[in-house]
């Protein structure tokens, strides 16, 4: 009898989704610079751009809260010449309050699915800023959030390899 109060009990727990919830979101640091305005690059300006993202999440001290930021390095050059015509660094945070989420799923959690919750306000930030910023406005495309994740974890993979096959 004991056995069917544990796997029911079981049960309803696995049928329990999770439950998240933005309870602010604000940006940590902002820096945008001009270098064409300031250094004026001369004859035809074909932009390259490249954008890099790190996410840190990190827990908080309240029960259920964690804050994962995105932390963004948007370089554009002229290509060809590889003369940079501005740089965006953005490091823009969520809070979240998660529950029924296991722990061994909370890190995959938090840097998939908190990520695609602020996304859209990252986006707006940088369009918003290039365009200010005398540029025409960067629309960037939708960051595949689990795809980040899997390269992450396979890059870690192989540095521990590595560091166990120079050991």
């Amino acid at each position: 009898m004991a056995e069917n109060g544990v796997e029911a009990g079981a049960e309803a727990q696995a049928a329990v989704p999770p439950k998240m919830s933005v309870m602010t979101q604000f940006i940590r640091d902002l820096s945008f610079e001009n270098i064409l305005a300031q250094k004026g690059v001369g004859g035809e300006v074909q932009p390259e751009v490249d954008i890099n993202v790190n996410l840190e999440p990190r827990n908080r001290s309240a029960e259920n809260q964690y804050e994962v930021a995105m932390k963004l390095q948007i370089t554009s050059k002229n290509k060809g010449s590889d003369e940079k015509l501005f740089i965006l660094e953005l490091d823009y945070a969520g809070i979240f309050h998660i529950e029924n989420v296991p722990q061994e799923q909370m890190h995959p959690y938090l840097l998939i699915e908190c990520p695609r919750m602020i996304f859209p306000f990252v986006r707006r930030i940088v369009h918003d800023v290039t365009r200010d910023g005398g540029f025409p406005p960067l629309n960037m495309e939708t960051i595949d959030f689990l795809a980040l994740y899997r390269t992450e974890l396979t890059k870690r993979a192989e540095e521990m390899k590595a560091q166990k096959a120079d050991a």
